[in-house]
């Protein structure tokens, strides 16, 4: 066993629907900006464009169903998204490879710090300072595709105390699942461990603490949050 410094950090582990394993998380990637509707609500050109990634860190996967509101902030928006899991990887993968690396799916959230995004994006810095804070990625357990197959289409919806806040259909991403894993892989060798979130439908907006998060994808079941 290598002699470390100090004890190195827990592999973030994500739980598996139907399974006592867990999965063993690598990288987390995001991409901007792939509803069209989404992009015209944040001022944006929603043209299909070459798309483009921020990262998130492994360890602000939260599978606690606990939100605890982030420092430095008070405008902190829900953003639901599906997480795609991958149990294999590669470098220049083909499109119609693309799924064959593909694990499962989860419903997820990306929790974003608004107001200190707005401040990167204004002076052209990257946006970590806003999507990466710790517990910034809430997410349910992974479904995995060898149970549900590939999901191309179907209901996206998150409700914030009952009331419907975002709602979207799968089959409104600008880039697909196959494609984003072959633009991504042409860039960064992608490998098993690695999770991508897909981007998120129009109605993105505020939470508060005391907020009770409901976001669904059809197929994949209902994830809770609570904002504390």
């Amino acid at each position: 066993m290598p002699d470390y410094l100090f004890p190195p950090s827990p592999v973030t582990g994500l739980p598996i629907k139907g399974q006592a394993s867990l999965f063993p998380v690598r990288r987390v990637y995001c991409i901007g900006r792939n509803y069209a509707a989404h992009a015209v609500e944040m001022g944006h050109d929603p043209t299909r464009e070459h798309p483009f990634f921020f990262q998130k860190n492994p360890d602000n996967l939260n599978a606690s169903g606990v939100f605890p509101y982030p420092p430095q902030s008070s405008n902190v928006h829900h953003e639901i998204e599906l997480a795609v899991a991958l149990h294999s990887g590669g470098r220049d993968i083909a499109v119609d490879n693309a799924l064959q690396h593909v694990f499962g799916y989860a419903v997820s959230l990306d929790m974003t710090r608004r107001d200190l995004q707005a401040i990167a994006k204004k002076a052209g810095r990257p946006w970590e300072i806003g999507k990466a804070s710790e517990n910034s990625a809430p997410i349910g357990p992974l479904v995995a595709a060898a149970n549900i197959g590939h999901l191309s289409q179907g209901k996206v919806e998150l409700l914030v105390n009952g009331t419907v806040r975002q709602t979207g259909d799968l089959n409104q991403m600008i880039w697909k699942v196959p494609e984003i894993i072959s633009f991504l892989s042409m860039y960064f060798e992608l490998a098993a461990g690695d999770v991508i979130l897909s981007g998120t439908p129009a109605g993105v907006g505020p939470v508060v603490r005391g907020d009770r998060l409901e976001a669904s994808i059809e197929g994949l079941g209902l994830l809770l949050v609570q904002v504390s």
